[in-house]
């Protein structure tokens, strides 16, 4: 066996090991397995680059790119929060699916749809008690038939495409897969829309196993005055019955109401006090008027308020917040974040959110923007 032999052969076992332990991200391994090889003179120059000039690899590239824009702007998923909102069986869920994730897919590459659509359909399968797996194997077969009616709509169709040029073949146009993919994505949409729910199992995944254990928080809200519970008893506001919420405390200033009957009356100003999931408390901040009391010079308009996402984070150990009070901590200025409810394992917890002096342990639910990750890769005050 030649020299060049023996080497693409360890290489290629190399490459395969680097894969398999997650040595290196795969771009770095195959791009350094190409270099070995065209550096030993296995493959000329013009070997190793072909590939970054295959249309169909720049075709790839440039949809994730796309994609990213996607997933990073909130498009999808704005467009699926909207989609969802209002229906209430899993057929009604499934046909609006079908729409936007085929159609997505068409032009843009699956695992990113996929990637995308999944929060928006746990979200939807929690809060109305339906196993994950009854819509996201749909959601994958979805993203699979729009795949198949566009040339770009897969990789394996532009590999395919490159093959037949290559070849001295006619390529393929943009919607010539269309003719037999279209009808096959529609058929495979309504056998999943009206008879998948017959054949998938209603099965408990880890999420909705861990949601019924999930850990309880703290959560101070102050209502305004133009809030429209503003007059109306606990029980006609719809306080009373929440799921995953109890109200336990309506601190008035110079009267403490507690226990909380469902007759008393909400006034303007009162602080209210609630023990709950986060589910619910995301739930609970949908109420105009109502705004968490940690810092409420953290209220933004609506439209700013759709660009901001909730992350659970807790204290480390060695973290410059142990000891401070929330109130001193100055989350807003200091991370750009609002801390809207407070869980501490093991006690509860009896203190004004804002006096609360935080431990290692303690987990935080915190209202911010996309960049919060980025703001505290430096600092590193949580675990």
């Amino acid at each position: 066996m030649s020299f060049d032999a023996l080497l693409t052969l360890g290489v290629i076992a190399i490459v395969l090991i680097a894969l398999v332990r997650n040595i290196a991200p795969p771009d770095l391994v195959f791009l350094g397995a190409t270099s070995v090889l065209a550096a030993f003179g296995v493959i000329s120059p013009k070997e190793a680059f072909a590939g970054f000039a295959n249309e169909g690899v720049l075709t790839v590239a440039v949809l994730f790119v796309v994609a990213a824009s996607l997933r990073d702007t909130g498009v999808l998923d704005t467009v699926g929060y909207y989609l969802l909102r209002n229906t209430n069986t899993k057929t009604g869920v499934l046909g609006r699916l079908s729409v936007i994730v085929i159609s997505s897919s068409a032009f843009l590459n699956n695992t990113p749809i996929v990637a995308m659509f999944m929060p928006i359909v746990l979200d939807w399968c929690r809060r109305h008690r339906i196993s994950p797996s009854q819509l996201l194997i749909p959601l994958s077969y979805l993203a699979i038939l729009g795949g198949t009616c566009t040339l770009i709509g897969t990789s394996t169709n532009l590999v395919v495409n490159g093959l037949m040029i290559e070849n001295g073949l006619p390529g393929m146009s943009l919607f010539e897969l269309g003719w037999v993919g279209i009808p096959c994505a529609v058929v495979g949409a309504l056998y999943l829309v009206f008879f998948s729910d017959r054949l998938l199992p209603e099965r408990k995944d880890l999420i909705s196993q861990l949601s019924d254990s999930r850990r309880e928080y703290l959560l101070e809200m102050q209502v305004l005055s133009d809030c429209r519970l503003v007059g109306q008893t606990v029980e006609a506001g719809g306080l009373r019955h929440l799921p995953g919420l109890f109200l336990i405390e309506i601190d008035r200033g110079d009267q403490i109401v507690a226990p909380v009957g469902p007759n008393d009356v909400i006034r303007a100003n009162d602080r209210l006090v609630f023990t709950g999931i986060v589910s619910s408390i995301i739930e609970l901040e949908q109420i105009p008027g109502l705004i968490p009391l940690a810092d409420p010079a953290y209220e933004v308009s609506p439209k700013q308020k759709r660009n901001r996402s909730l992350y659970e984070a807790v204290i480390s150990g060695t973290s410059p917040l142990n000891g401070k009070t929330i109130r001193s901590a100055n989350f807003r200025s200091t991370y750009g974040a609002a801390v809207v409810a407070v869980h501490r394992s093991g006690s509860r917890i009896k203190k004004k959110i804002g006096d609360i002096a935080l431990q290692p342990g303690d987990t935080l639910l915190l209202q911010t923007n996309p960049s919060f990750l980025k703001n505290i890769a430096m600092i590193r005050p949580f675990s």
